[in-house]
């Protein structure tokens, strides 16, 4: 197993951080990072907000739900999906363009996820830790005035950078035969009902944040109270009218 490998399958999320900086030219390297993943038709629909200002991260911190390392972390950025940059570039060429699709929603979408994990990676071999906060969805009309967003551009997820002050143990994964099916989809309940009782076993054992639960019913809240029902709306406010 080659050191990349190694390195993707040791991925924790971090969530404390020394007070160690990281420095400007080594941000600037892991953004150019993130711009060599792959992107659909080289449109590069994204852009990432630094958010330096102490004041602006106190407020998105508690936007998305009280997540204090949004503050306490070296650099916090904020991913977004972009699509007013290509769409106007299409149209200086004199193109009859069409905005609101939903596949513009897709491809921008898609291309700022795989951009922001380009960037995670790059940071893990630097040794930073990183954190997704996807919170930042609870509020995101609110982030968008914020960080002054314009139309056709909407925030997809936050990252928190910084040099880890802990070392949480690696979240087990679900077993590859759940999720490389050969051919045709399969069902997959006893490999899922094997790895409730794996997650039950790190959760209890885990060195911090214990809780007697599995798999299946720590998904609860993803259909329950985190369905962000304003997304739709907000998504058709910002231009993307899924069209």
């Amino acid at each position: 197993m080659n050191d990349v490998i190694k390195l993707l399958k040791s991925h924790r999320s971090i969530r404390k951080f020394s007070d160690r900086p990281i420095p400007h030219e080594l941000l600037v390297e892991l953004i150019r990072a993130g711009q060599g993943a792959a992107t659909s038709s080289h449109v590069q629909a994204y852009t990432v907000i630094h958010v330096k200002n102490p004041a602006n991260r106190e407020q998105i911190a508690e936007l998305a739900g009280g997540q204090s390392y949004i503050v306490n972390c070296s650099d916090f950025l904020v991913f977004c999906a972009d699509m007013k940059r290509p769409t106007e570039a299409s149209e200086r060429t004199g193109a009859n363009v069409i905005r609101g699709m939903t596949e513009q929603l897709l491809v921008a979408t898609v291309d700022t996820a795989l951009m922001a994990q380009n960037v995670a990676t790059a940071a893990e071999s630097e040794g930073l830790g990183i954190c997704y906060i996807g919170g930042i969805r609870n509020n995101p009309q609110a982030i968008s005035d914020l960080l002054k967003l314009p139309e056709h551009v909407y925030p997809v997820f936050g990252m928190c950078l910084g040099y880890p002050e802990h070392e949480p143990e690696v979240k087990p994964r679900l077993p590859v035969e759940a999720i490389l099916k050969e051919d045709y989809y399969s069902d997959d309940g006893e490999q899922v009902e094997a790895f409730d009782t794996t997650m039950q076993a790190y959760y209890q054992s885990r060195s911090s944040s214990n809780k007697n639960t599995d798999w299946s019913h720590n998904l609860t809240p993803l259909f329950d109270n985190k369905l962000r029902p304003h997304m739709r709306e907000f998504l058709i406010e910002r231009g993307f009218e899924m069209k």
